[in-house]
């Protein structure tokens, strides 16, 4: 139950903070794909534009590089946990869907007013969830509309995003889009509504902060 709450990051989070360049020589199953959702794809190229729409946001909000560096030597997954959380996305929407649960652009702004007002400004809330959660302003908007999905699932089935019936939702949810990740960035147990790494020797994982140095 610790580990779901930890997903939730307040109600339902999308993504943590890191980033490793993965070598590997993909499945031919899925070519040029991170993962299948719903038979959509989630492209190599999308997680990777993701990965940088996050290093771009940490760069700008440090005021040098020492900060920075600190920043990705803090986090060291960011590839895997932003498909993690770019499926786990998809799976609440589906999940909303299925419960007839919408979100409008009114609701995302009051819920932004509020939280704005509680963070001492815009600057404070996009540097909050950057930090804490992984989110790059930009995606700022989109990830309180599923905040609200998951409130709102959570309040139609009576409980809330840390028991077992949310959970549920979204497990079937999960099982309905048949989640496919292709192998270098492990397997999605629908159960669980989780990312799970996988045992590939053939993946090695090397940090930005490594990167830079042989450069």
């Amino acid at each position: 139950m610790h580990r779901r709450r930890r997903r939730t990051a307040l109600l339902l989070s999308a993504a943590i903070v890191a980033a490793p360049l993965l070598t590997a020589c993909g499945s031919d199953a899925h070519p040029g794909a991170a993962a299948v959702v719903g038979g959509q794809r989630i492209t190599v190229a999308q997680l990777e534009s993701r990965v940088k729409e996050v290093r771009a946001a940490q760069r700008a909000a440090v005021a040098d590089d020492a900060q920075y560096a600190q920043a990705i030597a803090q986090t060291g997954t960011l590839a895997r946990d932003t498909l993690h959380g770019m499926v786990l996305d998809r799976v609440l929407h589906r999940a909303a869907q299925d419960a007839d649960i919408t979100v409008s652009r009114r609701e995302v702004q009051e819920m932004r007013t509020g939280l704005e007002q509680q963070a001492g400004g815009a600057k404070g809330l996009e540097t909050a969830w950057l930090q804490q959660y992984g989110i790059p302003p930009e995606r700022l908007d989109e990830n309180l509309h599923l905040q609200l999905e998951a409130q709102k699932l959570a309040s139609q089935l009576g409980t809330d995003t840390s028991q077992p019936a949310f959970w549920n939702a979204l497990s079937k949810a999960s099982k309905e889009l048949d989640v496919d990740l292709n192998p270098r960035y492990g397997s999605w147990d629908a159960q669980k509504v989780s990312r799970v790494d996988a045992k590939t020797p053939w993946v090695r994982e090397i940090t930005t902060a490594e990167t830079q140095q042989t450069t």
